[in-house]
């Protein structure tokens, strides 16, 4: 087997001082990546609910999780499940639904209000975004564009809290509903994503960068809400 030269070859401590330093610098290497996920926890605080114990708000946010042949995939379905429920419990009067479509063969909010319209909520009570890109332009963009001021956040359990600081972050009051998942491997994937995403949001929210489309003032969340 090669040996790697001696130049390349990582040099381990040689005194007890030198691997009590080490262990101390890998100790605030950890903390340091953790810090981002910890906040994201901290101001979320008790705002994530269940869905019966969500208060009741003028507007529900579901934000995009991608298509599968051009129907949402599963956990996307899962998220209009549960506004299509806070709809139907009388917990929201009009759903935003937020994502990409920032190519004419791909329409991720069109196929949420045809999944949304399907299962019963009112196709003038759902309102699209085209241009929720990422989890922070979606929430910029429902308070700038769309007028947002309190919503019910709707995603996945391990999302959820982003969501929330981002939200806050944009200045939407908002309470969130962590749809339930099986633990298995797109769970797991999901969750180990987050830790990065949660650095990212942290940047996001000392920038405050702008939407990579902010466009002009829409009504549509407005006609809705005045709409019989």
């Amino acid at each position: 087997m090669r040996r790697w030269p001696a130049r390349l070859r990582p040099r381990l401590p040689r005194t007890r001082q030198g691997w009590r330093r080490l262990v101390q610098v890998a100790a605030a290497v950890c903390v340091l990546a953790l810090l981002p996920a910890t906040w994201l926890r901290l101001t979320a605080g008790d705002r994530v609910r269940s869905e019966a114990d969500v208060p009741a708000e003028p507007v529900a946010v579901v934000f995009g999780a991608g298509l599968w042949g051009g129907q949402p995939s599963p956990y996307l379905a899962h998220r209009l499940d549960a506004a299509a429920r806070l709809y139907h419990a009388g917990k929201v009067r009009v759903v935003l639904v937020t994502g990409d479509n920032s190519r004419t063969s791909y329409d991720e909010p069109g196929a949420m209000r045809t999944y949304l319209t399907a299962h019963g909520v009112p196709r003038d009570k759902v309102v699209l975004d085209y241009a929720g890109f990422d989890t922070w332009d979606s929430c910029d963009r429902a308070k700038r564009v769309f007028g947002v001021d309190r919503a019910v956040l709707v995603s996945q359990g391990f999302h959820i809290r982003r969501a929330l600081a981002l939200c806050a972050a944009a200045g939407i009051d908002a309470y969130g509903v962590g749809v339930d998942e099986p633990h298995d491997a797109t769970w797991y994937a999901g969750g180990a994503r987050e830790l990065v995403a949660a650095d990212k949001a942290a940047l996001d929210v000392l920038v405050r960068p702008a939407p990579r489309f902010l466009g002009p003032r829409e009504d549509g969340v407005a006609r809705a809400l005045a709409a019989r």
